[in-house]
């Protein structure tokens, strides 16, 4: 075996290795929010449902076991730089770690092929997993951020607004869909908004969102202050 072909192996085992992971896991700044609204919460019900996400997450990290059932839609983010060795590879290299964590975790087969209608059983498709790539001239290193979902965890939506609406019309928006689908989606919910010239570079930005630290804010005053509201 080749040191190029030794090098891409081993990258294919630690991503995935990090995706059944972070199946696990969820990230500390997350499992800090969610301690931290479950000891301001006063209703017994959503109280009780905190006591139950806890002890969910216990039990996964106990018996190493993926968090919710529904996580085979996976989705990366990936910044490279232009003079990256693995540049060439890495599409195939992040394929493989999505199959390869699929059977090890295990992960849910959420893999449909659109018009087929069939599942592969993989969670590798024709588009999938669907790699976002930021190429960065002059670097040698690379950054990837992966995303993991299901059928419960997608729910989305976009709109163009008229200029008129302004800010008002953003958080019209924002909350009357929040509301809209309530419960039908898988508790802790994180919502990732974008807002942009275009609706298809909106709704990206809406899901690299959700790749932020929960605890961040948006490095504009304005936005950070929209962000609190």
């Amino acid at each position: 075996m080749s040191t190029k072909e030794q090098q891409v192996q081993e990258m294919t085992n630690k991503i995935a290795n990090f995706i059944s992971y972070m199946a696990k896991v969820l990230p500390d700044g997350v499992q800090e929010k969610i301690h931290e609204l479950a000891q301001d919460e006063k209703n017994p019900m959503a109280k009780s449902i905190y006591e139950t996400m806890q002890h969910n997450m216990d039990l996964a990290a106990q018996l190493n076991r993926p968090s919710c059932q529904d996580t085979g839609v996976l989705q990366f983010w990936v910044k490279v730089g232009s003079n990256y060795p693995l540049l060439g590879e890495l599409e195939d290299i992040l394929r493989e770690a999505t199959y390869k964590a699929t059977q090890e975790a295990p992960l849910r087969l959420n893999c449909v092929e659109t018009f087929d209608e069939f599942n592969t059983g993989k969670n590798i498709g024709l588009t999938a997993p669907y790699i976002h790539w930021d190429i960065i001239p002059g670097r040698d290193d690379v950054e990837i951020f992966p995303y993991m979902a299901g059928g419960c965890s997608l729910p989305g939506s976009g709109k163009t607004l008229m200029p008129g609406e302004g800010y008002e019309g953003v958080a019209k928006f924002v909350l009357d869909l929040m509301t809209s689908y309530g419960l039908n989606a898988c508790p802790p919910l994180l919502v990732g908004v974008g807002i942009a010239t275009t609706i298809d570079t909106a709704a990206g930005l809406s899901k690299k969102a959700l790749m932020r630290p929960v605890s961040s804010k948006a490095p504009n005053e304005k936005a950070a202050y929209m962000e609190q509201l």
